[in-house]
Formats: structure tokens, C-alpha cells, sequence
């Protein structure tokens, strides 16, 4: 099918030479890597910005939570719909500018109220990169390399996190510096980075150039979402990553809470540095691995981009909830490693199958429904949930007990996500063949 042909090579790989377009994943994941530092570092200063303002468990849950994702989340749909139409690069400059200025800004709160605004700020800011990035990738690279492309464009996740640990373990290392001196670091060079990326990275052509007459004929937003809710594999991977990332985002924002409390004495330093580590290399790793096995199986078997999900959560999910109940605090940190390897393998795959089964013009508003729907749930729910939880045990368990019952809780969200991807495994042959049949 000639239709077909041009989707499998972009307009735009014709005039991108390899190094261009492997340039502008590198710096596209760049900015992927500060949307993560800049979320993340509340949660890596959580015990700072505890002691400081004098917060409870529920209030740093929402900060850390619902506070940052409700707009992230709404305001992710209106930025995809204009990444559809006009420069993403331009969106996503502009984002990042805003993100990183706010994380700046959280340095200067002086009470919890200020503090929530500018979280709120980071959100609005974050919510513009994701959607017109994975639209831009998608037009450089050919559909058989989209998984894997964007599983590295993913790395972006745990190279962020890793750096927002090692950020915070320099600054805050003998304790010359507090909390808002690492808000001040991590926020500044944000802001650099958008320069760059608005100066050296050239709007990439749609992968089918449509003719300006046609712009009337796009779908509008609602015909759009119709389109995508009708595939029973687009709500499946949502969902298996929605719950996976409920229990990954719960984790990572309350891990250093959890620690700190559990195992009195420890150093802070030694830990953030460690985190940073398990972060750089075995979530990376288990990230990188995922969008590579998934494009080697599904050459195969299409149903690998929902079945390796479920077997990597099945490996990770008892390991993290043994980590939990072992007195040793390095055994217990190398069984959360092994979840956080595991877990980092759903990335991939299913961002691919949000594209894949996306027709064209409409791939940048699947990527913003996609993260919607994880957001809300993963983003939003997750540490919200986990400090609302921690907080009504307090008085019956203290301080220590009521986090680690809280965090035990996840094996629910856990055990849903891995339900989901098998439930998926089922529909995926069926709808990607309708995919293929609209030649998009």
C-alpha cells in the first residue's frame, strides 16, 4: 500500500541526516531529563521542606501530588492541540523556560501557600513538553524504530531523577546549604537549556504534508477523542502505565521520607548519591531494555508491548514489597532497585502503541490524552494518596509505621497494572492491524 510506504519513511527523515535527527533526541531528552529533576526535587527535599515550614504527611502529599498535576494534566490537552497545528519547538521552548522558572521560584517561599503556587507554576510549565515532543520524534523516525527512539527520548526520566539526587546531595553535603539553594540550582540552567534548544533545533515538516486547505478539515478536539477512546489497546496501555506509575510515583516522592525515618542516623548525602546511581543505571536501564525488547518481540508477536510489562511488574512487585520489611537498610535498597528496573520497562512500549495506533494529525493530542489519563491517576493519586494515608495513621502508628503501611498499600495499584497489560495482550494484534488498514 503506497499509504502505507510513506508513513514507514517521514517526509522529514529525506531532508534529516542521522546526526541531526539523533541530535534532536539528544536534546529533547534533555529537556525530558529537567521536566523530571524539577518535579522530582520536592519529593528528594521532602524532609527538608518538612522540617522548615513545619508541614504534616497530607500537605506534602498534595504538594508533591495533585498541587502540580491538576494543571499539568488539563493544560496538557489545549498544548497538544496547538502542537498539532503550530511550532512545537517553539511550544516546548517556551515550557521549559516556564517550568524551570518556577522550580526557581520555590526556592523564595516563605510558607506552604507561596510554595503550592509555585508548584502549580512548574505544572503549567511541564505540561507543554511531553505532547509536541513525542509528536516531533515521531516525524524524524521511521515507525519501526519509534519504540526504541522513544524509550531513549524516556531515559529522560531517570537521568532526570538521577541528577536531581546528585544536585541535591552536592548542595546539601555537610549542611552549608538548605532546600532552596538546590530549588535556585536545578531552576536556573532550565532556562539556558530553552535557548539552546529554540536556536539550534528547526521545526521538523509533518510527516504527511497536508495542504493549508485542509487545515479546516482536521479533526477538531472532540472528533478526536472519539477517534482514540474506540481502541480498547490505546486505553489498556494507559491504564497499565497508569497504575504502574501510581505506584512509581508514590515511591519516588516518599522513598527519602520513608528512609530517613525508618533508619535513624543514616547519611542523607550517602543515600541521595546511591538513588541517584540506582536511577542513572538500573531504572535507565530497565527503560532502554524495554523499548528494545519490545521492538525485537514485536517483530514477532505484537502482543510483546503488553506482555513484557506484565512479567517485568511480576519480577518487581514482590521485590518491593520484601524491601519494605527488611531491617537492613542497603538489602532494602537493592530490592527497590530491582522494582525500579522492572518497572522502567512499560515506558517504552507503551508510549510507542499511543503513537502507533494514532492516526497522524492527531499523534501530539494522543500523547496529551495518554499522559492525561496517566497523570490524573499516576501523578495526581500517587503521592497525594500515599501522604493522605500516612497522615490519618499517624496517630495510631507514628510517624515511621504509618509510611511504610502507606507505601505498602502500592501493591494494589501494582497488581491492577499488571491485570491491565495481560487483559491488553489480548486486543493488540486485532487493533493494530485496524491501524495499519487506515494506512496511518
Amino acid at each position: 500500500m503506497a499509504h502505507t510506504h510513506v508513513e514507514g519513511i517521514p517526509a522529514a527523515e529525506a531532508g534529516a541526516s542521522r546526526s541531526y535527527r539523533n541530535y534532536v533526541l539528544f536534546i529533547l531528552t534533555l529537556v525530558y531529563a529537567f521536566n523530571f529533576i524539577d518535579r522530582q526535587i520536592i519529593g528528594i527535599l521532602s524532609p527538608f521542606i518538612k522540617a522548615d515550614l513545619g508541614l504534616d504527611d497530607a500537605q506534602l502529599g498534595w504538594l508533591k501530588g495533585i498541587y502540580f498535576a491538576l494543571l499539568y494534566t488539563v493544560m496538557g490537552i489545549p498544548i497538544a492541540w496547538l502542537a498539532d497545528r503550530y511550532s512545537r519547538v517553539n511550544i516546548i521552548a517556551i515550557s521549559l523556560t516556564l517550568w524551570s522558572g518556577f522550580t526557581a521560584a520555590s526556592g523564595l517561599a516563605a510558607n506552604y501557600m507561596q510554595l503550592a503556587i509555585a508548584r502549580i507554576g512548574v505544572g503549567i510549565g511541564e505540561a507543554g513538553g511531553s505532547p509536541p515532543s513525542h509528536s516531533i520524534i515521531s516525524d524524524l523516525f521511521p515507525k519501526e524504530k519509534r519504540a526504541g527512539a522513544l524509550a531513549i527520548y524516556s531515559l529522560g526520566i531517570p537521568f532526570g531523577v538521577m541528577l536531581a539526587f546528585f544536585a541535591s546531595a552536592f548542595f546539601l553535603q555537610g549542611g552549608s546549604a538548605d532546600w532552596r539553594t538546590v530549588m535556585y540550582s536545578v531552576g536556573i540552567p532550565g532556562v539556558l537549556l530553552a535557548i539552546l534548544l529554540k536556536l539550534t533545533v528547526k521545526e521538523p515538516a509533518r510527516t504527511v504534508s497536508l495542504p493549508s486547505a485542509d487545515d479546516a478539515n482536521k479533526p477538531s478536539v472532540k472528533s478526536s477523542l472519539k477517534m482514540l477512546l474506540k481502541i480498547p489497546t490505546w486505553w489498556g496501555m494507559a491504564l497499565g502505565i497508569s497504575f504502574g506509575s501510581f505506584g512509581n510515583y508514590a515511591i519516588s516522592t516518599w522513598v527519602i521520607d520513608y528512609y530517613v525515618r525508618a533508619f535513624a542516623g543514616l547519611d542523607i548525602t550517602q543515600l541521595l548519591i546511591v538513588f541517584g546511581i540506582i536511577n542513572g543505571t538500573a531504572y535507565a536501564l530497565g527503560v532502554w531494555l524495554g523499548g528494545y525488547i519490545a521492538d525485537r518481540w514485536g517483530k514477532h508477536n505484537k502482543k510483546a508491548y503488553a506482555l513484557l510489562p506484565a512479567i517485568a511488574l511480576i519480577i518487581g512487585v514482590p521485590a518491593f514489597y520484601a524491601s519494605l520489611q527488611v531491617q537492613d537498610l542497603w538489602l532494602s535498597v537493592g530490592l527497590m532497585a530491582l522494582l525500579l528496573f522492572t518497572s522502567g520497562s512499560y515506558l517504552g512500549p507503551s508510549f510507542a502503541m499511543a503513537q502507533t495506533l494514532a492516526p497522524i494529525n492527531v499523534r501530539a493530542m494522543s500523547t496529551a490524552l495518554f499522559f492525561f489519563v496517566l497523570n490524573i491517576i499516576a501523578l495526581g493519586g500517587g503521592p497525594t494518596l500515599t501522604g493522605i494515608i500516612s497522615q490519618a495513621l499517624v496517630p495510631s502508628l507514628g510517624e515511621t509505621e504509618a509510611l511504610r503501611q502507606a507505601l505498602i498499600y502500592l501493591v494494589v495499584p501494582y497488581a491492577l497494572s499488571i491485570a491491565v497489560f495481560l487483559w491488553t495482550s489480548t486486543k493488540i494484534v486485532k487493533d493494530w492491524e485496524m491501524a495499519e488498514a487506515r494506512g496511518l
